[in-house]
């Protein structure tokens, strides 16, 4: 489990609050179960590592304040519009016993054992998440799909996946496809529209009339000497 240290803060003003950002600290808020709601700030360098790890908002983390540790699982984050820095988080506390919704992320493994996608076949992913209720302490980081032996037109629907004891999709009542393996994609070249095809044709065509005009002409000259050969043969001698 992550840990992540934090303050207590006293004020929540505007004020008080640009205050701890100048100090690279980040405003947040500890609520939820028996316990009055705490206001903390965490350190902005140590959140912005977090953020960049996958599955951040799915993730439980410890969070220790003074000498106290406490479960929590970020719910909400505000960012600066223009900077898009993190400016306020919201924890929510794990109680034991209740349930939570979370949106669980799916993992795709084993693609080189897929038939199908050794085929040439794609895997066309549905749902990247899935929205599942969740017993605070049995919350899964993702859900696995195993590719091993499909072939093509096979589809992955949610009742492949192993949930944890107490897990259950908020989708009731079918079972929703995850993914599928479709056939490959084939891309045909596009026809030239008639009036193209057609400026094509008449193009070709002038270009074959300038051609045969070119040849004639050609000819034409290459017969001019052997006419001129044939006037001063037979041109009457001076006397």
């Amino acid at each position: 489990m992550i840990n992540l240290e934090a303050n207590l803060r006293s004020q929540a003003t505007k004020g008080s609050n640009n205050t701890l950002r100048r100090q690279g600290m980040v405003p947040a808020i500890l609520y939820g179960g028996e316990e009055k709601n705490e206001l903390i700030s965490v350190s902005k360098k140590n959140l912005k590592t977090l953020l960049d790890k996958e599955n951040f908002l799915s993730n439980v983390l410890k969070i220790k304040i003074d000498n106290k540790e406490v479960n929590v699982l970020p719910r909400e984050i505000s960012y600066d519009v223009v900077t898009d820095e993190p400016i306020h988080v919201d924890f929510l506390r794990m109680v034991k016993g209740r349930k939570i919704v979370l949106e669980i992320p799916v993992r795709f493994i084993n693609h080189e054992q897929s038939p199908g996608l050794k085929r040439g076949g794609v895997l066309n992913i549905v749902r990247r998440k899935v929205e599942l209720k969740c017993p605070t302490e049995s919350i899964p980081k993702e859900l696995v799909v195993d590719l091993d032996g499909l072939d093509i037109g096979s589809s992955i629907k949610i009742s492949a996946i192993k949930l944890p004891e107490n897990v259950k999709p908020t989708i009731i009542g079918r079972d929703f496809v995850i993914a599928t393996v479709a056939a490959p994609t084939i891309v045909k070249e596009p026809e030239k529209p008639a009036e193209e095809a057609a400026e094509g044709a008449e193009a070709a065509a002038d270009g074959e009339a300038s051609k045969e005009g070119e040849q004639a002409t050609s000819t034409d000259d290459a017969k001019k000497p052997e006419a001129d050969k044939d006037k001063k043969e037979t041109a009457p001698e001076k006397k």
